[in-house]
């Protein structure tokens, strides 16, 4: 029996005033996603939160943790979901970027298929069950095993004007001070929100597959930033300082595999057609050089010495 007034997500059943923990299935697959559904006692907004996506970015997968335990219920107006890890099967296999069991990478799938393989079926619970009932989505990550980054926000320009200036607004007062507008990467989080209707930011604070408190505490502050922002808890955001709107972030990829040599550092400034690195064969013979696509800030390196055709290596974010 379903509780008066309760607030329910894919079968977890929140009464009004109360908070309940337990796990979203993904059906035709062993997944189970960890997840707190928080019901406040006045009616408001919806806001999902996601950790995750990408296995092995642990600051925002422990931020939304300890979001999720810290959140009272008396104190929420409308309602929180908090997806703690929305691809465990990554989690568990240390495995940067993809889900093991089909090798894709699941910020690439959404908004996912009923049918389709394990991480399109999890892109389509998201989307369908989880997603669907949010008037607002914050998805946490967090440079990913081989990844070191500078913090950023992303801001799909891809969403209609309300919905674009309701995110901008969201990443305004979470404190990164770098915000992306991109285009959306196809298949990505905060594309399929922007196209739902939904406002929405991806956040990146962490790298190297490193779980630290001082890029815990990033996430934190702007996760309780949103939720004063949106209502959702009471009190203004804590003040944070003006955010460097960059609007081009193109990505250098690498042509072939082999070994890589990264020639530019994290938070770099660097000029267009600046060195930015190398492919190399295993006897140290030169294969590919690599420079910036256009002059402004390098926001993220990977630091793998292994890599393959068309794997990432480094983003610059261009104002």
């Amino acid at each position: 029996m379903t509780a008066k007034n309760a607030f329910v997500v894919a079968g977890l059943s929140a009464g009004a005033g109360t908070k309940v923990t337990g796990f979203i299935p993904v059906a035709g697959t062993t997944v189970q996603m960890p997840t707190t559904v928080v019901n406040g006692v006045e009616p408001g907004p919806t806001v999902l939160v996601t950790g995750g996506v990408h296995g092995g970015e642990y600051p925002g997968i422990q931020a939304a943790i300890t979001l999720a335990g810290e959140l009272d219920p008396a104190r929420v107006r409308g309602q929180v979901i908090v997806v703690h890890v929305v691809s465990p099967l990554a989690f568990h296999a240390r495995q940067q970027y993809v889900v093991p069991q089909d090798g894709k990478n699941l910020n690439r799938q959404f908004p996912g298929s009923k049918l389709g393989t394990v991480t399109e079926r999890i892109a389509h619970t998201i989307m369908t069950e989880v997603a669907s009932k949010a008037t607002a989505w914050v998805d946490l990550h967090g440079g990913d095993i081989h990844e070191a980054l500078v913090p950023f926000t992303i801001v799909s320009q891809g969403a209609a004007p309300a919905v674009r200036d309701a995110a901008w607004r969201m990443a305004e007062v979470y404190g990164i001070p770098y915000v992306v507008a991109s285009d959306s990467v196809a298949g990505g989080t905060y594309g399929a929100a922007a196209t739902a209707g939904i406002p929405c930011i991806l956040t990146e604070a962490g790298q190297c597959g490193q779980l630290d408190d001082a890029n815990t505490q990033i996430h934190l502050r702007g996760l309780r930033n949103v939720l004063k922002l949106l209502g959702v808890l009471p009190g203004q955001p804590e003040p944070v300082a003006p955010v460097q709107k960059l609007e081009h972030f193109p990505w250098v990829r690498a042509g072939q595999a082999g070994c890589w040599y990264p020639a530019v550092k994290v938070g770099e400034q660097v000029a267009a057609g600046a060195p930015v690195g190398e492919i190399r064969d295993y006897f140290g013979k030169v294969l590919e050089a690599y420079t910036a696509p256009a002059a402004g800030v390098v926001m993220f390196v990977v630091t793998s010495l292994a890599i393959n055709g068309d794997d990432p290596l480094v983003a610059v974010g261009a104002e």
